[in-house]
């Protein structure tokens, strides 16, 4: 059996597992969970994280120094950050487009009163900006800060690329490490299919039926938006972009798609995001290992359209109407809160507060949809991850032009 099999099985196993249990025995999902699913899901979690670090530096550095022509990473860099800020743009006004539509704020009862949440203070997109550059490049890599650990390593590599032959002994042991963090991936990936089943019966199991029938029309629509995001704009991104099947893109990448939503986060999908990328979609390893770490960083599509639909529905159970000129403000908000927010903890919600805000709505309506936020943050990060290797997949095509110009000259 094939590991995406397994790995499916284990999903669609802990889900019904964490169902029942939560409607016929509480107490039972209680033991369980203490002793059995949060272990097996904390475990594969941190076999993930722990290789994490590692591969985004190899990888990148590896990535930079493939690709050689300073040049060329500039034109790869500015393609990258477009497609990211575009197709964000994308799926917030797909979020705002469907919630206004449905009006899920305008059924049933809510309990506006009892709605609490403060949220942290995020970085301005400046200040991030300005901190990319780190000032102790160990600290970074303790730390776990992405974008700091992604210019060192681009420094690094451009600087392999520089030195040429003085640094092909250093070249061969990223190389080697690169190669070392990979057979670790495949390693850990054999506990997927466990890691996946524990994560998904908490998850599942700790919300209940409650929660998820009061929000069910919010949820519905979150995933209709998804949905539409995925087969439509990545859909169209890799058939028009990237020429490529995207019923066969998806095919390929389910596996990575799978791993994402059990783990509901995009840096520990990582390393099975660009092997899948790399294997399966057969993305060159420069261009796989520069796009996918960048986009696990900053491209957020899945929860821009969180922040559209919730936005609305907060605004519709608080009978607040918003403007047209309101509606520019959340999408620009919310694209420029994606970048701002990069690398923060709970950075889906902190970005929600950031957009509320900017349309005068209440931040404390974020406690309305707390209940069944970690549900939908499992299929927003699948989305996430969709799209930095659909991006990757566009990338690689459009480089292949400039690789026959530089064969024919």
């Amino acid at each position: 059996m094939k590991l995406a099999t397994k790995i499916i099985i284990g999903l669609i196993t802990g889900a019904i597992v964490g169902l029942l249990l939560n409607i016929f025995s509480p107490d039972l999902f209680g033991t369980l969970n203490t002793f059995l699913f949060t272990p097996l899901g904390k475990i594969f979690l941190n076999l993930i994280n722990m290789l994490v670090v590692p591969i985004v530096f190899f990888s990148i550095t590896l990535g930079v120094a493939g690709l050689g022509d300073p040049k060329k990473l500039g034109r790869i860099g500015f393609k990258t950050i477009a497609f990211f800020l575009v197709t964000t743009a994308i799926a917030i006004i797909i979020g705002l487009a469907l919630a206004m539509i449905i009006q899920p704020g305008n059924v049933g009862n809510f309990d506006t009163a009892g709605a609490k949440f403060e949220a942290e203070e995020a970085p301005s997109t400046a200040e991030t900006l300005l901190n990319i550059v780190p000032t102790n490049p160990i600290k970074a890599f303790a730390e776990g800060n992405m974008l700091q650990i992604i210019v060192f390593s681009i420094f690094v590599g451009y600087g392999i690329t520089m030195l040429g032959k003085k640094s092909s002994a250093l070249l061969n042991v990223v190389e080697q490490g690169n190669d070392l963090m990979m057979f670790l991936v495949n390693l850990v990936m054999k506990f997927a299919p466990y890691g996946t089943f524990g994560l998904i019966a908490t998850a599942v199991g700790s919300q209940g039926l409650p929660a998820i029938k009061a929000m069910g029309l919010y949820m519905s629509v979150v995933v209709l938006a998804l949905i539409i995001h995925a087969i439509f704009t990545y859909g169209s991104a890799v058939f028009f972009l990237a020429k490529y099947n995207p019923l066969t893109f998806f095919k390929k990448f389910a596996p990575a798609m799978s791993v994402a939503f059990s783990t509901s986060s995009s840096n520990a999908t990582l390393p099975v995001s660009m092997e899948t990328a790399q294997k399966e979609l057969k993305v060159p390893e420069s261009i796989s290992s520069f796009v996918q770490p960048l986009g696990a960083t900053i491209n957020m599509d899945g929860t821009a359209i969180m922040q559209g639909v919730a936005t609305i529905f907060i605004a519709q159970v608080y009978g607040v109407s918003l403007s047209p000129m309101e509606l520019v403000t959340v999408v620009l908000t919310a694209v420029l809160a994606s970048i701002g927010t990069a690398g923060v903890p709970g950075v889906g919600l902190i970005m929600l507060a950031m957009v509320l805000s900017s349309v005068n709505l209440p931040v404390a309506g974020i406690g309305l949809i707390l209940g069944i936020d970690r549900l939908l943050d499992m299929a927003r990060t699948a989305i996430n991850i969709t799209g930095d290797a659909a991006c990757a997949l566009y990338v690689s095509e459009t480089e292949k032009k400039h690789m026959n110009l530089k064969e024919e000259n």
